[in-house]
């Protein structure tokens, strides 16, 4: 028997895709994978994606709900932390905090209301010996 694969892409609203661009392209280092107009002038609908994470931005109005949360697992979530540090963004300062379920815990949210919320979880030490 051949085992199904499944992975969930979230849906974001968004209202401006230049401010979407500026912030999951320029500040958090997504790339743009493409952008479907059915017309010159119509709401964009787009993929962008960052290693495995792939995020849909749609402007179109049925589509889903401005202020959702998407849960990113993850992993060097200090690293991911620096590096968007170091980017031109005033918008936004995030910080990195310990979550009561053992993990270490960055909130971004987006221009639109939608926040990103990168986690990762935090082995337990065991003493040694």
């Amino acid at each position: 028997m051949i085992e199904a694969v499944f992975q969930a892409v979230p849906i974001l609203r968004i209202f401006d895709v230049d401010k979407a661009k500026q912030f999951y392209v320029g500040w958090l280092g997504f790339q743009v994978d493409w952008e479907y107009r059915f017309e010159t002038n119509a709401p964009v609908y787009m993929q962008v994606s960052k290693k495995s994470l792939v995020l849909h931005l749609s402007e179109h109005h049925g589509d889903c709900c401005p202020g959702s949360t998407v849960l990113v697992l993850t992993t060097e979530i200090d690293s991911l932390h620096r590096e968007i540090m170091a980017r031109d963004y005033p918008y936004q300062r995030p910080g990195i905090e310990m979550a009561p379920w053992n993990a270490k815990v960055m909130e971004v949210i987006d221009p639109f209301g939608n926040r990103l919320r990168f986690n990762e979880d935090i082995e337990d030490e065991q003493p040694a010996g």
